[in-house]
C-alpha cells in the first residue's frame, strides 16, 4: 500500500485566509488517495503537532503533498516553524552532503528520505504573472518562485512531482469546481 502525508500549511486570518479554499483541496485529494487505495496520514500544522510524531510521518512517508497559501512569496511562518523543528539531522539528511574525502559529493545530496512531493498552491496572483519577463516574477515559472521550498524537501532526498496552483483567488471569478478538477487531473498524473 502506498503511503502519503499530506501537510496543510495553512495560517488563518481574518476576512482574507480562513482556510476554505485549502480545506476544499485537502478533502478533494483525501477522496483520491483514499479512492485509490493509499495509506493517509494527515497534518493540520495551525492546530499544533507533535515533533516526534511529525518526525516519524515524513520517515513513514513514500509521498508528502504539502498544500499551502502563499503569504508573501513563500509559505506561511507557522509552515517555516514547523520544518524547522521537524527536519532533523540523521532521520530526514545524513549530513549537508558534501564530504572532504570524497569531492564527487557535493551540497544538498545528504538527504535520507525516499520518495516524492507535490505541492499544492494558493496565490492570489494571476498565473499570467510567471513566465512572463514583464511579470512581477521577472520571467520566473511557478516552481522557479517557489525554489525554497522545492530545495527543503530535495535537501532531504525526495524528488518533485508537478505542482498543483490556484490563482488569481480574490480579484479573479474563480470556479472552485473547475480548479477542483484541474486537481483531479494533476493528482491522476502524478500518483497513478
Amino acid at each position: 500500500m502506498k503511503k502519503i502525508l499530506i501537510i496543510n500549511g495553512h495560517q488563518y486570518y481574518d476576512v482574507v485566509a480562513k482556510g476554505e479554499l485549502t480545506e476544499a483541496i485537502i478533502n478533494r485529494a483525501k477522496e483520491f488517495f483514499d479512492k485509490n487505495g493509499f495509506e493517509v496520514k494527515y497534518t493540520h500544522i495551525e492546530n499544533g503537532y507533535k515533533k516526534e510524531e511529525e518526525i516519524e510521518k515524513l520517515e513513514w512517508a513514500d509521498y508528502v503533498l504539502f498544500q499551502y497559501p502563499v503569504y508573501w512569496m513563500s509559505m506561511p511562518w507557522l509552515a517555516k516553524k514547523y520544518f524547522d523543528e521537524v527536519l532533523t539531522q540523521g532521520k530526514h539528511y545524513a549530513s549537508d552532503g558534501r564530504s572532504r574525502s570524497d569531492a564527487s559529493k557535493t551540497y544538498g545530496s545528504g538527504g535520507l528520505l525516499k520518495g516524492k512531493y507535490m505541492l499544492s498552491l494558493t496565490y492570489n496572483c494571476p498565473i499570467s504573472e510567471f513566465n512572463n519577463k514583464d511579470g512581477f516574477f521577472d520571467g520566473l515559472s511557478l516552481d522557479e518562485a517557489n525554489v525554497a521550498v522545492h530545495k527543503i524537501f530535495q535537501f532531504c532526498g525526495l524528488e518533485p512531482l508537478e505542482t498543483y496552483s490556484v490563482h488569481d483567488i480574490f480579484k479573479g471569478d474563480m470556479d472552485l469546481e473547475a480548479e477542483l478538477k484541474r486537481l483531479d487531473v494533476t493528482l491522476e498524473k502524478n500518483f497513478k
